[in-house]
């Protein structure tokens, strides 16, 4: 009955969300000429936007490159020319389509035609949500503590409050690290699977890849805005975005990465260029790798049907005796 009463609490709280921030959005740009808007996506130089397409490939080798750790985790034995573009298929439709589709129904469907069973599967999903979110911790906690991004007056939460709150991250992420390098226990049971701390050489691993990547993501954006505002304070509002886009489960955070970026950077950018910005953001780093995720999925199908064929005609020739 409890259980049941939450559930549905957080679908009517998701629910308010998919109403509020439309609203909210509509609000902030209710007057908002789109003229300037085009004009700001017309004038970009193909030098600024190959940067930002350069910045786009490396994150996404790093996230792909996520569960070549998992492979390292696991000790399973796929190659990683396998395991690179299956990743990056995962990781382009979790980022567009939400998490269930892209981190959990596609890994499980694609892993599984390559032989892994169920429980190395779900290891390799947890390393690398682990992997995401410890890079998020580092980041994020180390830019909050120093005062990064400068809130609004009038925000209930102030400065000091979000010192405190990357303070805390960052003893999340050092408690992470320092169980991974010293706890004697290295195995926990949850629901039927085994939760192995991985070492501590991989454990670090994990904390630079995860805020390699996250570092990537705010170069994207910073490199589509004109030089006005400071890089730590681009990064530090896209990861503020991020997270309010996770609580809300708004796919690809639709409306929230603009909300935030808009009510945080009054002031120093016209709404035009921030909303030619983050269009171009969300073409670059959403749009575009999806597309070709799509293909390379289809392309990953065919390879599948093809084993499949093989093994098929293999076994029928055993039986027959060739």
């Amino acid at each position: 009955m409890k259980h049941a009463f939450w559930k549905r609490a957080r679908q009517a709280l998701t629910l308010l969300f998919f109403i509020l921030v439309p609203v909210l959005l509509f609000m902030l740009l209710r007057n908002q000429d789109w003229g300037e808007v085009w004009q700001a996506l017309t004038s970009y130089r193909p030098g600024v936007l190959l940067t930002a397409l350069l910045f786009v490939a490396c994150s996404f080798t790093l996230f792909s490159s996520y569960d070549l750790l998992g492979r390292r985790y696991t000790g399973h034995t796929l190659p990683a020319r396998r395991v690179l573009p299956l990743a990056f298929v995962c990781y382009a439709f979790n980022l567009n389509l939400s998490a269930w589709v892209g981190g959990v129904a596609l890994r499980f469907r694609l892993y599984s035609r390559l032989g892994l069973e169920t429980a190395t599967i779900t290891r390799i999903l947890g390393l690398g949500l682990v992997t995401n979110w410890l890079g998020y911790l580092l980041v994020a906690g180390s830019l909050f503590a120093m005062g990064f991004p400068r809130l609004p007056a009038g925000l209930e939460i102030g400065t000091t409050g979000l010192r405190l709150i990357g303070i805390v991250m960052l003893a999340v992420a050092l408690a992470y690290l320092l169980a991974c390098r010293f706890s004697r226990r290295r195995e926990w049971q949850l629901r039927g699977q085994t939760i192995t701390l991985p070492g501590w050489r991989l454990a670090v691993l994990q904390g630079l890849m995860g805020a390699g990547n996250w570092c990537l993501m705010g170069l994207v954006v910073f490199t589509l805005l004109p030089d006005k505002v400071g890089y730590p304070t681009i990064l530090a509002i896209l990861l503020v975005s991020s997270i309010a886009g996770v609580i809300t489960h708004i796919p690809a955070g639709l409306g929230v990465l603009e909300s935030v970026f808009i009510t945080l950077l009054q002031g120093q950018y016209s709404q035009g260029t921030l909303l030619a910005a983050l269009i171009g953001y969300r073409a670059v780093y959403f749009l575009l790798p999806l597309l070709l995720a799509c293909v390379v999925y289809l392309l990953l199908e065919r390879l599948a049907a093809r084993q499949r064929g093989r093994s098929a005609s293999s076994v029928v020739e055993g039986r027959t005796g060739g």
